[in-house]
């Protein structure tokens, strides 16, 4: 078991409280999604709420490696065929029946001059206006797919463990589960080992899950097949036969007897 994999008691405490502030955070974004609002007054809505916290917005200025841009804004906005990263542009407004992807991470505490505080990662999505039936199902299925891994992690089993039962919830169904993104680590940075697909594979890995271990669990789902592609902004990333998408995700800690969600939202509880 890699130390990194395991956080300390100090960081856990920060990221319990970062959590429960984010899940806050991402709630009131989600109500600000209607008809006729720009995907970019959703994104300064989410970075004025994260610095209000006393965060940062851990997706601004992200970047991959050097020969990628950094992504320029501190909230992803993923609009029907968009599975995730979608950039927000003060020219795309939301029409009735839209789908969107909110997905947040933030620094917290953050202090400019001060250590680095720790990281939280959640995600959800919603309608603009009302959803049609299918979409809705989709939107459903795909937060229970979520609620299902969560409920397979605990101490003493795999990440296996978390995959397998989030691929077999959505099985029934027929939908794409995206194989090209994963959840993955998180705490010490946005994104950190170990990597969590949403679908089993022969081969896959025998990860242990141990009490302490912080997880971005986060299926990615299409009406349609599942193969996607990166759209020329180098980012957004969209369902390669304009199928829509949908996307939840929630910050988890590994405990002795199970996993406390983290970025619970208060609707949630």
């Amino acid at each position: 078991m890699k130390k990194k994999f395991i956080k300390s008691d100090d960081a856990l405490v920060a990221i319990r409280t970062g959590g429960k502030l984010l899940g806050e955070i991402l709630e009131k974004v989600s109500c600000a999604v209607k008809v006729g609002v720009t995907t970019k007054s959703l994104d300064d809505y989410a970075c004025e709420l994260i610095v209000a916290a006393g965060g940062r917005p851990a997706f601004l200025g992200y970047q991959i490696s050097p020969r990628y841009p950094a992504y320029p804004a501190g909230l992803c906005v993923s609009v029907n065929d968009e599975v995730v990263h979608g950039i927000p542009k003060s020219t795309q407004v939301l029409v009735a029946g839209d789908i969107v992807g909110l997905d947040i991470g933030m620094e917290w505490p953050y202090k400019k001059n001060g250590p680095a505080g720790f990281y939280t990662d959640t995600a959800m999505t919603v309608s603009a206006g009302t959803a049609s039936a299918e979409d809705k199902k989709l939107m459903d299925r795909t937060y229970a797919a979520l609620r299902a891994g969560i409920s397979a992690a605990h101490d003493g089993g795999e990440v296996r463990d978390i995959s397998r039962a989030i691929e077999g919830s959505l099985k029934p169904f027929g939908y794409g589960i995206v194989e090209d993104l994963v959840g993955h680590g998180v705490g010490y940075s946005v994104h950190e080992d170990p990597q969590i697909p949403n679908f089993l594979y022969r081969g896959a890995p025998v990860i242990p899950l141990k009490s302490g271990m912080v997880l971005a669990l986060e299926p990615m789902v299409n009406r349609g097949g599942s193969e996607v592609y990166t759209d020329r902004d180098a980012w957004t990333i969209k369902t390669s036969d304009r199928s829509r998408s949908a996307h939840f995700e929630h910050t988890i800690i590994i405990t002795d007897t199970g996993a406390d969600i983290v970025t619970l939202r208060p609707g949630e509880l």
